[in-house]
């Protein structure tokens, strides 16, 4: 075994990066950060058919939005590369004519149809669908009688049809296969591109990976690449099959429940930090109550041995509160830099720098996402006042609402600015005149100007409004609603 620590994170660029590929991104990097090693990024782009153009680059930004920073990788070279699969065509075909030459592999003919039909049929006889091995049995002379006419063919594994492989996961333990109920796995397709099996198994040995972390959904494919290994004379990696991302319902995780890239985590004002802290404890626990990591802390306690083997539910719920956490611990500078964008996505008007700070501060900590800042700070940018809560409704019909309010208004009228300190003052002599103290003061005043029993502090909104907007507002309230 390697002596240095080498993980990669290995994915399709398929679309965004799914946040189960976020986790066992991040556990590979906090392995190998923990043991002081390094963390590849290498992309696995061999089936073309999948292939979605500019996903490399989306992968790569969201990793680095997370912090996730790598060792090697197509931008960060190394001594290893490419660290990208269609780069690196050549060395699989060298490989899979090793395993033919050797007996370890051999070339298939079988059409979609013919595969398709015994497929159907196995099924039907209550068998497990695998390749029958037909080509397999094939003579030299037919092989080659074959190439020379051009029949399309793809290259097979051929996998030991008796005793078991038997598998040591630092994760699940010991697992057994049975080698006769494993399949011949294609290793290279009728357009010359290597599978995943034979791809992978090259790469990480050429590239010197320790350790393969990724999720159970590989664990069966494992006796395949331990035949690979086999057949090369190679020592495979130790192996970490983690758990699945599940749905509240225990489902896999899907888009058909909500959201699953980073990237729609990111657009809806998740911050990284918190998005981080939150999947590294989906499947893994540091053995403490604690519930907040920055990622060197994650660094510090991470260790595969306390990796669940159940799948871990995502939790909604909580990740928002998590956020919610973490943008009430921003400095006020990064604060007002990171929500800015989201009052101007949603159409407020922000080139007042001073006043979109101002309705930042007083409503920032009502929130738990970016997206959540308009709908929190909407009564700002509102010219006129909307109640639509029957109970304060309710308040404002009360007659000693339209006592206060009408008090208030005639104190106000004559001013031309309205600052927090004189709000104060102003309500003390509201209730000096009226007799009218506690909540049955504040509410009326509140609903008037907000719409709402609850909402930002009082203060904070007279100040934002102005007093010509304060004064409208309880017009509005006076004339509409009492």
């Amino acid at each position: 075994m390697n002596e240095e620590i080498r993980t990669r994170f290995a994915p399709s660029p398929t679309g965004y990066l799914h946040v189960g590929g976020l986790r066992t991104a991040l556990y590979n990097y906090l392995f190998a950060r923990h043991h002081r090693g390094k963390f590849i990024l290498r992309i696995e782009d061999t089936d073309q058919t999948r292939y979605v153009e500019g996903a490399t680059e989306k992968l790569i930004e969201s990793l680095k939005w997370a912090g996730l920073t790598y060792d090697e990788g197509p931008d960060a070279g190394g001594d290893y590369g490419p660290y990208v699969q269609s780069q690196r065509l050549r060395l699989y075909r060298e490989h899979a004519e090793r395993l033919l030459e050797s007996g370890d592999a051999y070339y298939c003919f079988c059409t979609p149809e013919r595969l398709e039909k015994m497929r159907e049929e196995q099924i039907a006889a209550g068998q497990q669908p695998m390749y029958d091995g037909t080509c397999r049995r094939l003579r030299p002379s037919e092989v080659q009688e074959k190439i020379a006419a051009g029949i399309p063919h793809v290259i097979r594994l051929k996998m030991p049809r008796e005793g078991e492989t038997v598998v040591e996961d630092l994760v699940r333990g010991t697992v057994r296969f049975q080698n006769e109920l494993v399949d011949d796995q294609i290793l290279v397709k009728s357009d010359g591109y290597p599978t995943y099996h034979l791809a992978n198994v090259v790469d990480d040995h050429l590239m010197k990976i320790s350790h393969v972390i990724r999720g159970e959904e590989w664990l069966q494919s494992v006796p395949k690449h331990l035949q690979l290994y086999k057949a090369f004379s190679w020592e495979p990696p130790q192996m970490a099959h983690i758990p699945l991302l599940l749905n509240p319902d225990r489902s896999k995780l899907s888009k058909r429940q909500g959201d699953v890239s980073v990237e729609d985590y990111r657009e809806k004002g998740y911050l990284p930090q918190a998005l981080i802290n939150f999947v590294a404890l989906l499947g893994w626990n540091p053995g403490t109550n604690q519930e907040f990591f920055t990622l060197e802390e994650l660094v510090e306690a991470f260790s595969i041995e306390r990796v669940h083997k159940a799948g871990a539910v995502f939790d909604i719920t909580k990740l928002n509160w998590m956020n919610g956490h973490y943008i009430r611990q921003l400095p006020e500078d990064e604060l007002v830099a990171f929500l800015t964008p989201f009052l101007q996505e949603a159409g407020a008007d922000v080139s007042d720098a001073e006043k979109t700070r101002k309705i930042i501060l007083a409503v920032y900590k009502k929130i738990e996402r970016g997206v959540d800042i308009y709908p929190a700070a909407e009564v700002f940018y509102k010219d006129e006042l909307e109640i639509v809560e029957k109970e304060a409704l309710d308040i404002l019909r009360k007659e000693t609402s339209r006592v206060v309010l009408s008090s208030f208004l005639k104190k106000i009228e004559p001013l031309s600015e309205l600052t927090m300190d004189s709000f104060k003052l102003l309500m003390k002599e509201v209730q000096t005149e009226t007799g009218i103290k506690g909540p049955d003061l504040w509410k009326p005043v509140r609903i008037a100007l907000t719409g709402m029993i609850s909402g930002p502090e009082l203060p904070a909104v007279i100040e934002i409004f102005g007093v010509k907007k304060v004064k409208n507002f309880v017009k509005q309230a006076l004339e509409k609603f009492c």
